[in-house]
């Protein structure tokens, strides 16, 4: 299928590995210009070689931490009037809210909440003026399951997604829409760490609370960041047009609500 998005622009944000790498590569294999941001130069400046190479496509890249004005100023200068914007960070530490101060929750809101609401704001209206934006964001399958040591994360993810309803209805007239992509267990770094506290915690092995949890999902695997990515670049498709303020989860089935 062509998506029918070749030549249009895109902003990915931390995607130097993992997931948002998966929705980077995507996009450059549909022939979108894309731009990569993460925080550690040396990593995103060889993942957007890596992608390049594997792709044919040039991909710009910036360092820099989204979730400070400074680090935004410079991703938008990278990759200014975006048609596509997929945002993303990485969640808060897990934790007993007890132990979280003010300070605490006000990180995890700058970087899953307000982060994306004031990339939002500084690129949705050239997206209305040209009628067609595509903006994703990376949330959490928490938002509709949530996991109570990731009680940072729940709230903050939450708020956005609360956001994101009522703004997404009001521009879709203008062939601008936001959708939510919820991923539930992929193969990246993040799980790992995850799987690794939670091994030492059991006192067991990784390969144990890997082999567990993977057998705990009714799909029997955890998800690949390229499958993930390839539902991204759908939902930023000129058919996907239709698909306005939803919460997509793409779990293996792990959620096991009906709606």
């Amino acid at each position: 299928m062509d998506l029918g998005i070749e030549g249009r622009r895109a902003l990915v944000c931390a995607a130097s590995k993992g997931l948002g790498r998966g929705c980077a590569e995507a996009l450059a294999r549909e022939g979108v210009d894309v731009t990569i941001c993460a925080r550690t130069e040396s990593e995103v400046a060889k993942t957007a070689a890596d992608i390049g190479e594997a792709t044919g496509r040039a991909v710009q890249w910036v360092a820099c931490d989204i979730t400070t004005p400074d680090g935004r100023a410079k991703a938008l200068a990278a990759c200014p009037q975006p048609d596509i914007l997929v945002n993303n960070a990485g969640g808060p530490p897990p934790g007993d809210f007890r132990d979280w101060d003010r300070a605490a929750w006000i990180r995890a809101l700058d970087a899953n909440m307000l982060t994306p609401i004031e990339l939002i704001k500084a690129t949705i209206d050239t997206m209305i003026e040209r009628k067609f934006g595509r903006i994703v964001n990376i949330t959490s399958g928490a938002v509709k399951a949530p996991i109570d040591v990731l009680g940072l994360s729940n709230g903050a993810r939450s708020g956005l997604t609360g956001f994101v309803a009522g703004l997404a209805r009001k521009v879709a007239r203008h062939n601008v829409t936001i959708n939510n992509l919820l991923p539930g267990q992929f193969a990246t770094d993040r799980l790992r760490v995850t799987l690794e506290g939670r091994a030492k915690a059991a006192g067991t092995t990784y390969d144990v609370a890997r082999d567990a949890a993977m057998a705990a999902n009714p799909s029997g695997r955890f998800g690949a960041p390229g499958e993930f990515g390839e539902i991204c670049a759908f939902l930023c498709s000129t058919h996907a047009g239709f698909i306005v303020g939803q919460n997509i989860l793409a779990d293996g089935g792990a959620y096991p609500g009906t709606f």
